[in-house]
């Protein structure tokens, strides 16, 4: 089972309307998740959905909490510094592959950070704005629960697909959301990361 991450990043729109990664020198904040608000979304130059659109994430790796991966991962793939306490926990979300958990992985948004985003081996960010995400460049399951995350909502689902391995192969077959989940039990560590975590199959 592979225990993963995914962080949102959200700023207000610039004016320029190129829809490129812009430059933020200093700390960003936004109030708001409209259609004046841009997602940062990168396009996975490898690995497991290489070439689809997300957010910055990956694996935990062993004694990292979910908030300390999803705060590297970012930094790493495109170059934000974001403190972990920080980002709001939104969503938890579980994919099964032939009826195995194959992935549980936890989504986190925020509107502060610092730098610049710039691209990495792993990622080309770009600024999309919120109202215009690529859904048909990106996992199938995500045009179900994104929009409500970047709304402000936060989700449980679970997401069922067949035929793989690998899981971007498989086909999309079943899904469970449920909204407005608290996760403020386990929102100051994310979850038990006293076990393992798995490499992803690239």
């Amino acid at each position: 089972m592979i225990e993963a991450t995914l962080c949102f990043v959200l700023r207000e729109s610039e004016t320029d309307g190129t829809g490129e990664a812009g430059e933020t020198d200093e700390t960003s904040e936004t109030s708001e998740t409209d259609s004046d608000t841009d997602v940062l979304l990168i396009e996975k130059r490898r690995g497991l959905g290489e070439g689809w659109y997300n957010g910055p994430g990956g694996k935990l790796e062993p004694g990292e909490t979910p908030r300390e991966c999803a705060a590297r991962e970012t930094r790493e793939e495109v170059g934000l510094e974001i403190a972990p306490d920080v980002l709001e926990y939104a969503g938890e979300l579980t994919f099964l592959l032939d009826e195995e958990v194959h992935t549980v992985c936890h989504v986190f948004r925020t509107t502060e950070f610092a730098g610049e985003p710039r691209p990495s081996d792993e990622a080309r960010p770009e600024w999309t704005p919120v109202d215009d995400v690529p859904y048909d460049q990106m996992w199938e399951d995500d045009r179900l629960w994104l929009p409500g995350v970047l709304a402000g909502d936060t989700v449980a689902g679970e997401f069922h697909f067949a035929g793989g391995p690998p899981l971007d192969e498989a086909a999309f077959v079943d899904h469970e959301l449920e909204w407005g989940v608290s996760f403020e039990s386990r929102d100051g560590d994310g979850t038990d990361t006293s076990g393992e975590t798995e490499a992803a199959g690239e």
